[in-house]
């Protein structure tokens, strides 16, 4: 009798439609359609976050530090990555640039998402802090989809002790990047990952059709009192 060959070609793509929508990022109420709930949830949680990596033992040193020069900070409150063969990482969170005042301003929406391949076991839901280091990162950001690693540079921020030697390197970098993980995943990386503008939340948050990341963040055309716990959060730490 002729034995014939099982095809894994159905269950394989079944198995790899099923951990691309596992490695999805949590979606915050009707985030999808830019609803303002979806919004006043993410600005709410990024003030968490902010509180959470300014008081986090290991690396609040180091982001103080960072945060003096910082030219803006974008906080993800949930980045979620999982992993069996193929990796997956993505939420949504919002950018706030620094003032020559010193003020902070109101927050614009933007999203991150990244793939990769390789042999990574495991998910990981995670509170993500970039700081934004210089004039042109800003820039960057505001004016295109950027990737980390090519449109500017990246680099992850030092924490615990003995750290110290690795500051000095990542000052050069555009973006330094702090996370607070929930759970277990070797090899988190920044490297290669987009940031692009929701401008759909930037809208419903504010009220306005006009609104987006630039004259939300340096025209300051636009403010929402909901966001003011966040602002508060960011001026805690030192100038």
């Amino acid at each position: 009798m002729q034995m014939h060959p099982m095809n894994f070609t159905k269950p394989i793509a079944f198995l790899i439609a099923v951990l691309c929508l596992a490695a999805a990022p949590r979606v915050y109420a009707d985030e999808s359609a830019g609803s303002l709930k979806a919004a006043e949830e993410i600005v709410a949680e990024a003030a968490f976050t902010a509180e959470k990596l300014r008081n986090n033992s290991d690396f609040s040193p180091y982001v103080k530090g960072y945060m003096k020069k910082a030219k803006a900070v974008m906080i993800f409150p949930e980045i979620l990555k999982g992993g069996f063969f193929i990796g997956g990482e993505g939420g949504t969170g919002v950018l706030l640039a620094r003032a020559d005042d010193g003020t902070w301003s109101y927050p614009a929406f933007f999203g991150m998402g990244a793939a990769s391949f390789g042999l990574q076991f495991g998910a990981q839901t995670s509170e993500l802090m970039l700081l934004i280091m210089t004039g042109d990162g800003l820039e960057a950001i505001l004016e295109n989809n950027v990737k980390i690693g090519g449109d500017i540079s990246g680099a992850l921020g030092p924490y615990g002790a003995g750290a110290e030697a690795s500051t000095t390197a990542n000052l050069n970098a555009d973006v330094i990047a702090y996370s607070v993980a929930k759970g277990a995943f070797v090899g988190f990386s920044i490297e290669g990952a987009a940031i692009f503008p929701r401008e759909k939340l930037d809208q419903a948050f504010y009220g306005d059709g006009d609104a987006n990341a630039r004259s939300v963040v340096i025209d300051g055309k636009f403010a929402n009192p909901l966001a003011d716990p966040v602002r508060r959060e960011l001026d805690a730490y030192p100038r």
